[in-house]
């Protein structure tokens, strides 16, 4: 008796136990950059991820999620430790966040060769595009050339034939510029790379004037782009000399910050605040709630980076069967706020561009205003060096 006792307390306990593993949340791992001057672009990216989980009711594609999130402080070797710590100490087959393309580099290929699925919110640097892509990889928000790709097919558009080109010296600067130059055709009368962590920008200013460009194109993300924009006021460069300028150098945190010296950019982008899809109306009208922050494109990517995986989930349950879910991932079956979404060759986004004006707004303040479609179902230029 005591025997059959304890074999039925021992099944209902390990009733129990089941009944809570299956509950148990699916973590998903966000390494992000949290601090320094970019830091406000790993918070928007996870604040839009995590926006989209509450609007589920804690939950993506009806599994319960817990978003993990640690801070890289935009250094490629703790990026690369946390992913271990994430996979190896936490058992995660899902991770993402990564802002800065030198982090990534270092990072995403360590997670992707251990069976694990990493999925960008933002940093698409052209090494892990072509040639090195892999299956297990992939880019939510753009690769790093398309992005800037837009601004030289605006800078064309618009006219212009002689440009000055400027981006700080990592992987994503470089591909800043390689993008912009691949579209704009025009000549280019002064190249330079600046650090990623200058502030003071001095010197730049005096060798764009001695050089006389018709237009300026800079890639400076966060920090860095309200710090250029500013001295490029106070050198008395607005107004003179044109700015065409790609996403990072104008989201909304940077127009706020910057000012009036902002009115009169051209910028390009393939989302804004002012689209009318209803994906892209429900997720500002929620962002405006919770947070009442300006809205930015980070956090317009993280917002979709989770309703991406959102749609894988609702297919698999889960990431037990790796094959399975990267199928569902790959299918891209969600409503971006962006409008058309899909996965090219290399499982980078497929999707439209657009030329915005920098505008005062009601209360004076700059804001972006959509113009004109500039590239349409626009993929990248190593999509073919992919061999998936």
């Amino acid at each position: 008796m005591k025997k059959r006792l304890f074999l039925a307390a021992a099944g209902i306990a390990a009733l129990m136990s089941g009944t809570a593993l299956a509950q148990d949340p699916l973590k998903i791992g966000m390494i992000t950059t949290l601090s320094g001057p970019g830091g406000y672009l790993g918070q928007d990216i996870r604040d839009g991820m995590l926006l989209a989980i509450e609007m589920e009711g804690g939950k993506l594609g009806g599994v319960p999620v817990e978003l993990v999130v640690e801070d890289d402080g935009l250094k490629p070797g703790n990026g690369r430790q946390i992913a271990e710590k994430f996979m190896n100490d936490d058992g995660m087959k899902l991770l993402t966040g990564i802002v800065f393309s030198n982090v990534a580099g270092a990072t995403v290929p360590d997670i992707v060769n251990n069976d694990a699925i990493y999925i960008s919110p933002n940093a698409g640097p052209s090494n892990l595009a072509g040639a090195e892509c892999h299956e297990n990889y992939f880019v939510v928000s753009w690769q790093n050339d398309a992005l800037h790709e837009a601004a030289g097919a605006a800078a064309k558009k618009l006219g212009f034939k002689k440009a000055f080109v400027l981006a700080p010296n990592y992987q994503a600067g470089k591909d800043a510029i390689n993008g912009f130059k691949r579209t704009f055709g025009g000549e280019i009368v002064g190249e330079l790379y600046t650090q990623l962590d200058q502030t003071d920008f001095a010197s730049e200013m005096a060798q764009i004037r001695a050089a006389d460009p018709e237009v300026v194109f800079q890639f400076h993300p966060g920090g860095l782009g309200i710090a250029f924009l500013k001295q490029y006021a106070q050198a008395g460069l607005t107004g003179q000399i044109p700015m065409v300028l790609s996403e990072p150098s104008t989201d909304a945190v940077v127009l706020n910050a910057v000012g009036d010296a902002a009115v009169g950019i051209f910028a390009t982008a393939h989302w804004n605040r002012d689209f009318t899809n209803d994906a892209n109306l429900e997720f500002v009208e929620a962002w405006d709630k919770k947070y009442g922050r300006p809205i930015t494109y980070y956090a317009s990517q993280g917002y979709d980076t989770a309703k991406l995986i959102s749609s894988a989930l609702a297919k698999t349950g889960g990431v037990e069967d790796i094959a399975k879910f990267r199928e569902a991932v790959r299918a891209a079956d969600f409503k971006s706020v962006r409008g058309d979404f899909k996965f090219g060759q290399n499982q980078h986004p497929v999707h439209d561009w657009y030329l915005l004006d920098i505008v005062a707004g009601p209360d004076g303040k700059p804001v972006a205003v959509t113009k004109d479609k500039l590239l349409e179902d626009y993929g990248d230029a190593y999509a073919d060096q992919c061999k998936m």
